[in-house]
């Protein structure tokens, strides 16, 4: 089973914790998938910050799609920003990219049930 890492800021974790699920408080924004996409997380999961001007406080999931790594945000109205405890317990997925929703993630799921969809799908057999 996948690692669960409850961090406030995506700058934590190291490259120990990749194929870990990364459970945030930052922005789903460029600069924290970048952070994710240096030490590859299973999945990491953000804030999407209000979504913000173009998409930027969700404009990370893009970039680690193409990158192969799964990452959701949760609603800015559902957890605070910058506690990843609010992050996991009290957050509401808004957005995933297609690598969580491969791993059982959807819009509209507490954040709690997404990690464990994720974790229940590295018990399967391949």
């Amino acid at each position: 089973m996948a690692e669960l890492k409850v961090i406030d800021s995506i700058t934590e974790l190291a490259p120990h914790d990749a194929g870990c699920i990364a459970v945030s408080g930052s922005h789903g924004g460029l600069s924290s998938a970048r952070y994710a996409a240096a030490t590859r997380p299973m999945l990491a999961v953000f804030n999407d910050a209000g979504v913000g001007k173009d998409g930027a406080g969700l404009a990370g999931l893009g970039l680690l799609q193409a990158q192969g790594v799964a990452a959701c945000t949760v609603a800015h109205s559902s957890a605070r920003i910058g506690d990843a405890r609010s992050t996991l317990h009290d957050g509401i997925i808004s957005h995933a990219n297609e690598c969580a929703v491969a791993l059982g993630v959807a819009p509209g799921q507490r954040c709690e049930h997404a990690v464990a969809a994720a974790q229940n799908h590295t018990r399967r057999p391949s």
